[in-house]
């Protein structure tokens, strides 16, 4: 059982940064591939980010790119979400999730945190 907690979320303006933080509990936190997904009202959930165990790849959805960036420590247990030039259409609640590898579906990923709300204003 792995438990998943995030923080870091807000309002914030459009253009703006936040990071977000999700720690695990658990010694095999190492082992595990994460990953960040989001949620807006009314929208399916989507995949923003993903890191493997051990931090060598990472990959990232489409409408994120070139402004977010993932990145883990293992020794603290914690994935980070680096959000720059934050946009109004970021607005969701951000998920982190934990796999054995990196999947952009978020049918396959083993463990959710409970989520963070981000907001961006115009």
């Amino acid at each position: 059982q792995v438990q998943l907690v995030e923080s870091g979320g807000g309002l914030v303006q459009a253009g703006g940064s936040l990071r977000l933080s999700c720690t695990a509990s658990g010694r095999t936190f190492r082992v595990y591939a994460m990953g960040w997904f989001r949620q807006a009202p009314g929208k399916e959930r989507e995949f923003v980010a993903g890191i493997s165990s051990n931090g060598a790849s990472t990959i990232y959805g489409d409408s994120v790119k070139g402004r977010f960036t993932i990145s883990r420590d293992n020794a603290k247990n914690t994935v980070y979400l680096q959000m720059n030039s934050l946009k109004p259409e970021d607005t969701a609640v951000y998920y982190c999730a934990v796999r054995w590898a990196i999947a952009t579906s978020s049918d396959n990923w083993d463990y959710w945190g409970q989520g963070t709300q981000v907001a961006v204003n115009s």
